[in-house]
């Protein structure tokens, strides 16, 4: 057997061994293990250096994946473990929720607490929002500068635009369609099991159109490109155990990570509302930013943004869709998470926001012009959060939306022809053609 066959690469024992210290940590405060009781900025830090060890792993394993499956669908794989710290956090105070529900009959909480049910929504909307604001952004940005670095031209890169690959017209699609659903969200007094049925539904053609496209020969480097080179077998068990070990890290410091986080915050001083809605999906969602970035670094910027992208389908079906179910069985009941005034106007602006992402996506692309649109926009809504009154706010909340609503209407209108063929190629034509497309 080939050298290069038997020796792992150093970086991957090394990233694996920096996982350790802050996997154990978690996985002892689970099981009542012995651990020591670090102060929370702290125990922040180890828990972020295990997060960020898992995220390498992650993006070797579903580059290695590529040999035996097609790159949208370890693409997919690898961004549904990357959000498993989102779901774990949200699904965290969605348990809450229910639970203060079934004892109370509502989820309003004891005077000078926050609500278990607002919490749960404000992490999951601001997880979508920084998502969309923060991270589309952030990988222009770095594809950008690795671009400069390297001294390379590529036609996207000439035009300041980072071009997804015909079949990730699939994930435009049904981001789309989660997106349409998304909008009556705000009309309603609760988020039901129905909602939860469509969500489930959409990710469930997601996945299933994702499943039949082909397998290409992937450009593998490092670490990817060793495990690549093993024997069928062996290659598919490390793929496998590389992805469940990310994933067994990534769930045992998710949660520890971001309540270090937020205990960190409030020593400071800093509201309960804003922590849970910004700094700890900002905390959950690292390890997709991660990899992303570490896609963007290695010039593979279509990647970068197709990770993001199927996270974001991901968060927008099945983490919206899992809400309602586990608020039934914490709360044993079918009632559905009540909806106040204010969890609907994040839900909408939510859902403007993503409504204007998918336009800008039409034409298979993110330009620079569009992500500083993102940023700006997100920055604005951010800003207003953490430093208006909850009146003045709202009011943001409402104006935002309306743009984001306008701004999505001119670019779809604008782009309508391309969009139907996005749309067509979404959902109908076939993969080897989108395939062929992409080789022109």
């Amino acid at each position: 057997m080939p050298a290069d066959r038997r020796r792992s690469p150093a970086r991957l024992p090394i990233a694996a061994a920096v996982t350790l210290p802050g996997a154990y940590l978690g996985a002892a405060d689970y099981l009542g293990g012995p651990h020591p009781d670090l102060p929370p900025a702290v125990a922040a830090a180890v828990f972020g250096i295990a997060i960020v060890g898992a995220a390498f792993v992650l993006a070797w394993a579903a580059e290695a994946a590529q040999v035996d499956v097609s790159a949208g669908l370890a693409i997919a794989v690898l961004a549904l473990v990357a959000v498993l710290p989102e779901y774990a956090v949200d699904l965290v105070f969605t348990f809450e929720a229910g639970q203060e529900f079934a004892a109370n009959g509502t989820c309003a909480p004891p005077p000078g607490e926050a609500d278990p049910c607002s919490l749960a929504l404000a992490n999951m909307t601001g997880a979508n929002r920084v998502l969309v604001g923060f991270g589309w952004p952030l990988v222009v940005l770095v594809g950008t500068i690795a671009v400069r670095r390297a001294q390379r031209e590529s036609r996207s890169t000439h035009e300041g635009r980072i071009a997804l690959a015909p079949v990730m017209s699939v994930e435009v699609v049904f981001l789309a369609l989660a997106t349409l659903y998304s909008l009556t969200l705000p009309l309603r007094s609760s988020l039901t099991m129905v909602d939860a049925a469509v969500f489930l539904a959409i990710f469930g053609g997601y996945a299933w159109r994702l499943s039949k496209a082909p397998v290409e020969e992937p450009t593998l480097l490092g670490v990817s490109e060793w495990v690549g080179r093993q024997e069928r077998r062996p290659r598919r068990w490390w793929v496998i155990g590389m992805f469940a070990f990310a994933g067994i890290v990534i769930l045992a410091t998710a949660e520890h990570f971001a309540q270090n986080l937020v205990d960190t915050g409030t020593s400071l001083g800093v509201d309960q509302f804003v922590l849970v809605q910004w700094v700890a999906p900002l905390a959950s969602e690292s390890p997709e930013l991660i990899v992303a970035c570490l896609y963007a670094a290695r010039l593979m910027a279509s990647h970068s943004l197709g990770t993001l992208l199927s996270s974001k389908v991901n968060q927008w079906t099945l983490l919206v869709g899992t809400i309602p179910i586990m608020f039934a069985i914490s709360s044993a009941s079918t009632h559905g998470l009540p909806l106040d005034g204010h969890q609907r106007l994040e839900l909408l602006i939510t859902a403007a926001q993503s409504l204007f992402a998918v336009s800008i996506l039409a034409d298979l692309g993110l330009t620079t012009p569009g992500a500083a649109t993102l940023f700006g926009l997100f920055a604005a809504q951010f800003t207003a959060s953490v430093t208006l009154p909850d009146s003045a706010n709202r009011v943001v909340i409402l104006v935002l939306s309306a743009l984001y609503v306008v701004l999505a209407a001119a670019q779809l209108l604008r782009r309508r022809r391309i969009g139907v063929r996005t749309a067509r190629d979404g959902v109908a034509t076939p993969f080897p053609e989108l395939v062929r497309r992409a080789e022109k």
